[in-house]
């Protein structure tokens, strides 16, 4: 058996195909040793670099949540990857539409993106998960492939960054506390139509993700890390997004995606791409 790859020769592979716009063959496809513990090692060692040069997580992207979508995907649990300083973007901020040419076959996801006011713990029921979150929003998700065709194992998307290229993230909804239980059923019941230049191209719903919305997606990631003692856990001020509520669809320049949320109290979110 040839000896393992270490984690930082993959990770530098990573980081030189993403940053030259180049795709690479899956790194399972020649290193039988890469399964998840040692993918996300990888992932670990790619974040040391991108904080090395001057990048700063500021949260956490929940990958492979939408259980309508293992089996196209041969991806058959969720995967998670750290956000950037970098990937994030306030959609009230940008100033024109968002360029493609940085990420490799990008695809669009929207989805429900939380931020913490204080730190999650393992085993909490909806009612403490909620009671931790400041607000709401809903965002969409760039991800993107290193690899050709969008053909990979999970431990290939755990090494690649979560697949994760950019988040742009809509208006923050405060949560009150009089308006827990609103939120709870809403969370768990929503739907979504995906739109493309106007057109539903694509419908979701919170049932996608994990049989029980976003708010199972978080919990989900919070006994993950509690079992993970490499990476650090949920803390105050994080961003976490759970995941797309939809199939994730090819993008182009001079598109434009929107959404229209029901059954949810978040307003629908635009996106002009370039």
């Amino acid at each position: 058996m040839a000896d393992p790859v270490p984690a930082a020769t993959h990770a530098r592979t990573i980081l030189a195909a993403h940053e030259h716009r180049r795709q690479i063959a899956p790194l399972s496809g020649w290193d039988a040793g890469l399964d998840l513990a040692a993918a996300y090692l990888v992932a670990a060692e790619v974040r040391r670099l991108r904080v090395a040069r001057g990048e700063r997580p500021v949260g956490r992207k929940i990958g492979f949540t939408n259980t309508t979508l293992w089996d196209a995907y041969n991806v058959h649990a969720p995967i998670w990857g750290p956000v950037y300083d970098t990937t994030l973007h306030d959609r009230a901020a940008l100033t024109g539409p968002v360029p493609l040419a940085a990420l490799v076959e990008p695809r669009i996801e929207p989805e429900i993106v939380f931020g913490l006011a204080r730190a999650p713990e393992p085993g909490m029921d909806d009612a403490a998960l909620l009671g931790c979150l400041a607000w709401v929003a809903q965002g969409f998700e760039l991800v993107q492939s290193l690899f050709p065709g969008w053909r990979f194992a999970a431990p290939d998307t755990v090494a690649a960054f979560g697949l994760h290229g950019l988040l742009v993230l809509g208006e923050r909804v405060p949560i009150a506390a009089d308006s827990a239980q609103a939120w709870i059923d809403a969370l768990a019941g929503f739907s979504v139509d995906l739109l493309r230049d106007g057109a539903v191209a694509d419908r979701g719903s919170a049932r996608n993700v994990l049989g029980g919305g976003p708010l199972a997606a978080l919990r989900h990631l919070v006994d993950v890390l509690a079992n993970d003692p490499l990476s650090p856990p949920l803390a105050a001020g994080e961003i976490v997004t759970t995941g797309t509520l939809t199939d994730a669809l090819p993008v182009a320049s001079g598109q434009v995606w929107s959404t229209r949320l029901s059954g949810l109290s978040l307003p629908g979110l635009d996106l002009a791409l370039a």
